[in-house]
């Protein structure tokens, strides 16, 4: 049985249990979306709102909101703080190698561009499943104030579960149309920042170039 049919099983699975079950499947998926990027969270996210629309179950279209930003919440302040821990592992740590490639003046370069764009980095990293997972620990890494980190990942994640939750809940029984889209929308967001990573190595290897 391929990866497509065990998902499959493993939705029709999902509708045959009670609405408790389900909310805390849907709140543990955001979750591990956050901590494990190759769990397919959009997916469920949409048939999480296909579910609602459902009158075979007995979940409320509020009550699976909740589950979706409280797990959200719960993975992202996690990574958040693994990105804490990795900075002060860094600036203590007594490896020779960390000691001699980790220098603060180069790494506090790095890290100001983000300081300076955070909020609206952590918006539209949420977009995109190829970045979203490494926002969270770069927030942590730069010490970001965790209110306002959490003010700023909601409005992310109100906008993009939102998005997936109504239009799996007007599609109904055809949510799976969205899947098609959402790998189509990947394959082109995934090309757009290679571009972009591109484009930015070739500004900056010239510009080093010029400054020696």
């Amino acid at each position: 049985m391929d990866l497509v049919s065990q998902l499959s099983s493993f939705m029709e699975f999902l509708t045959s249990l009670p609405g408790i079950y389900l909310l805390c499947f849907f709140g543990f998926s955001n979750f591990l979306e956050n901590v494990f990027p190759p769990w397919p969270g959009d997916t469920f996210t949409v048939f999480s709102g296909f579910l609602a629309s459902s009158p075979q179950t007995d979940i409320a279209l509020w009550q699976l909101i909740l589950a979706t930003l409280v797990g959200n919440w719960a993975g992202a302040l996690l990574m958040f703080y693994f990105g804490k821990k990795v900075i002060h592992f860094l600036r203590h740590s007594q490896s020779t190698w960390i000691r001699n490639h980790y220098q603060e003046e180069s790494f506090e370069k790095t890290i100001g561009g983000f300081r300076k764009y955070s909020g609206l980095l952590i918006i539209v990293s949420r977009f995109s499943a190829g970045i979203r997972f490494f926002v969270a620990i770069v927030a942590g890494i730069s010490k970001m104030n965790p209110f306002s980190f959490l003010f700023y990942y909601s409005i992310a994640i109100t906008i993009w579960c939102g998005l997936l939750i109504s239009a799996g809940f007007k599609l109904g029984k055809n949510w799976e149309q969205i899947n098609v889209m959402l790998a189509a929308y990947n394959q082109i967001i995934t090309i757009f920042l290679c571009l972009v990573a591109v484009c930015l190595g070739i500004y900056y290897f010239y510009r080093k170039r010029e400054q020696s």
